[in-house]
């Protein structure tokens, strides 16, 4: 895993292990995609959408929310199912989402809400890797950790895609009012918030965040600070921790990899350029400086570690990143509400998603770059039609809800029904598969495109079918 800071393990030469996987990991970085494989699938599209989207922001809320009670209320459904929230109008007519996110009540507009979602995994970590990769995991009746034989979340995909080291461009400002384009080494892949959400108290490294059958070395750059602390700087970080003079890193550095294997090894010099020229980018490292931005802009997307991760990945789509996910942080306020359900959502998790979510949105659209970037909020899986005897919905798979908005999604839209009680779909479902197909599709990915795992064997990206009523116009 690629990450720039975490509590250290040190080895007798004074360099963590960690430092090492980390910096070695920064070979990630690379953000070209063949232009002739874009053009050659666009011309092969139906529609007109294939390839739009610049960037995807994948926002993850971590524990699985229930779709019943945010954006799929039904009021009309027996006391033991509908819960206590109230739906409310939203600024299209006919839509109505949950009371508790009046903001986005008036943006939606702006994003369409696909209510059929179904797959049949409804343990964390299947489900995780399910619908953060559209590939169910090969042991789904389990609660496995993260392996090398899983399916790559999509920022892994990017990075593996866009790994001919031809930097992006990041806009600063310049002048008064004017900006410019600058080259900025960051990778194509890079994970907000983590890796809180990918491992539990008990250090369970989830499935779905990672490169798995690619290897290693495409995961995407994981920053696990809390954006909203005034101490956020992940890439000094790393070089105070591992850097001083160019020389001496690489000296600590070759000493360590002799202890390595060869396949950690066999890119060594292409590991340690591209780890020092991340960390030692201006422009990267003006990408994820928050303290540019004004007091404002901040506020409106929130003080707390969620809404800055939100502004922090829209700076990072103006950087030029084509992946970037969003996960709520693992604490104390996470999705999985077995119990107080109405009580976490209406004081502790709502309000924060509501300001945040609708702010980036906003932020998209007021700077003209919600129609070249996707976004998809999603959870795991649903949550139970019958609320529990904690007041509390427990794990349910059958059903969810996934929002998509940009990048082409026609906006003020419902795609496929649940049932009366929001346990199954009344219409078409769609599974994880037709979601990753719809990132992709968006980003003018070919479903068909071939990876290869470590051992060059040939792998289908995704077997799904993109979702094309939401780019329907």
């Amino acid at each position: 895993m690629l990450g720039l800071t975490q509590q250290p393990v040190p080895l007798c030469d004074g360099l963590t292990r960690r430092e090492w996987l980390r910096v070695g990991g920064l070979s990630t970085i690379g953000l070209s995609l063949p232009e002739v494989l874009r053009a050659r699938a666009v011309a092969q599209s139906p529609l007109a959408t294939f390839g739009r989207a610049k960037s995807c922001i994948v926002v993850f809320l971590f524990g699985a929310p229930a779709h019943q009670d945010i954006w799929d209320l039904k009021p009309n459904a027996p006391s033991e199912y509908r819960g206590e929230f109230q739906p409310i109008a939203s600024n299209v007519p006919g839509i109505q989402v949950g009371e508790h996110i009046p903001r986005l009540a008036q943006l939606a507009n702006r994003y369409a809400i696909v209510r059929s979602v179904s797959h049949p995994d409804d343990t964390h970590t299947v489900a995780m890797h399910y619908m953060l990769t559209g590939v169910r995991h090969a042991q789904p009746a389990t609660n496995p950790r993260n392996q090398p034989t899983d399916f790559p979340t999509f920022g892994a995909v990017l990075n593996y895609l866009r790994r001919d080291n031809v930097a992006g461009t990041l806009r600063v400002p310049s002048g008064l009012n004017g900006t410019r384009s600058v080259p900025t080494t960051l990778p194509a892949g890079i994970s907000l918030n983590s890796p809180a959400n990918q491992m539990s108290a008990n250090n369970h490294i989830f499935p779905g965040f990672f490169a798995g059958l690619i290897g290693a070395v495409h995961d995407p750059l994981f920053i696990p600070q809390d954006p909203n602390r005034s101490d956020f700087r992940p890439f000094p970080t790393l070089v105070e921790e591992v850097g001083g003079p160019r020389k001496r890193l690489r000296e600590r550095m070759e000493r360590l990899s002799r202890q390595a294997t060869q396949s950690a090894t066999q890119s060594f010099d292409y590991f340690y350029r591209q780890a020092f020229d991340l960390v030692t980018s201006p422009a990267a490292r003006r990408a994820f400086d928050l303290t540019g931005e004004p007091v404002a802009v901040r506020d409106r997307y929130g003080r707390n570690s969620f809404g800055q991760s939100l502004l922090l990945a829209r700076r990072l789509v103006e950087g030029g990143v084509p992946l970037i996910t969003v996960n709520w942080a693992r604490d104390d306020a996470f999705w999985d509400t077995h119990a107080r359900n109405f009580q976490q959502l209406k004081e502790t998790l709502l309000p924060p998603f509501d300001l945040g979510f609708s702010a980036l949105l906003m932020d998209l659209h007021d700077r003209g770059l919600l129609e070249e970037t996707l976004v998809v909020c999603l959870g795991e899986f649903g949550r139970t039609p019958r609320i529990n005897r904690d007041a509390g919905r427990d794990h349910w798979a059958a059903c969810n809800s996934v929002v998509f908005a940009g990048g082409g999604v026609r906006g003020g839209q419902v795609i496929g029904a649940s049932d009366r009680i929001a346990a199954y779909p009344a219409s078409t479902p769609f599974g994880p598969a037709d979601v990753a197909a719809t990132i992709y599709h968006a980003l003018g990915i070919p479903l068909d495109t071939e990876l290869r795992d470590v051992q060059g064997r040939p792998l289908t990206l995704c077997s799904g079918r993109s979702i094309d009523a939401l780019f329907a116009q």
